[in-house]
């Protein structure tokens, strides 16, 4: 397949160029800063873009199987990057004709009805007070997201680590998990590149946890 790759010098974005190329993917990393991204491979293309920006990427947009947005904003501070370039980027995928994309964003924004009541307890006073400007910007993409018309799938990770890819992790469909605590960014990659024809996942959200 052919895949886009939006912040692909972030956790979850090298994450996923690694294992699509890994496993005979064409893949075309799209970063602000090129030198960010030190890999090479004969099926990866890194080209300099900014979400906010289509004329810099519409053009890699065209005759892509789907688009992988790992936009990621580190820092608790007032933001509208998950849901300005997310429409910026849905509006462009439109125009290109491309119609799958994925959108990664965080179990946390909402507080799980199925978790035991201290679970749920610390992530409404404490993980959303943390992270909250990152996490009202998120809400407001996922409402973007859904009412985009194309074929989304919206991934709600818990806490992220660095550990390599298993293979092996749970997934609620439009639904929550209980003891849903932590993922890597190799398993959150591995189901997204798994996942990219699954038609079961197309307008869904998708909650994966171990």
């Amino acid at each position: 397949m052919h895949i886009l790759i939006m912040g692909a010098n972030g956790g979850i974005g090298k994450q996923t160029v690694e294992y699509a190329l890994a496993h005979g993917h064409q893949v075309t990393a799209l970063l602000r800063n090129p030198a960010k991204l030190t890999l090479t491979h004969p099926r990866l293309t890194i080209v300099q873009g900014d979400v906010r920006r289509p004329e810099s990427y519409e053009q890699h947009l065209e005759n892509k199987d789907a688009v992988i947005s790992a936009l990621g904003d580190g820092m608790n501070k007032p933001t509208d990057l998950y849901s300005a370039g997310n429409a910026i980027l849905m509006q462009a995928m439109k125009k290109m004709g491309t119609t799958r994309a994925f959108f990664i964003s965080a179990s946390a924004i909402e507080v799980s009805p199925v978790q035991p009541w201290y679970i749920r307890l610390v992530t409404k006073y404490l993980v959303q007070k943390l992270f909250g400007h990152g996490y009202a910007d998120q809400r407001i993409m996922e409402k973007l997201v859904k009412e985009s018309g194309i074929n989304w799938t919206i991934v709600r990770p818990p806490q992220l680590n660095d550990k390599p890819v298993t293979g092996h992790y749970r997934v609620a469909v439009n639904g929550f998990l209980k003891d849903c605590l932590r993922i890597s960014r190799a398993d959150v990659a591995h189901f997204m590149i798994g996942n990219i024809n699954n038609p079961q996942m197309y307008q869904s959200t998708i909650e994966i946890g171990y």
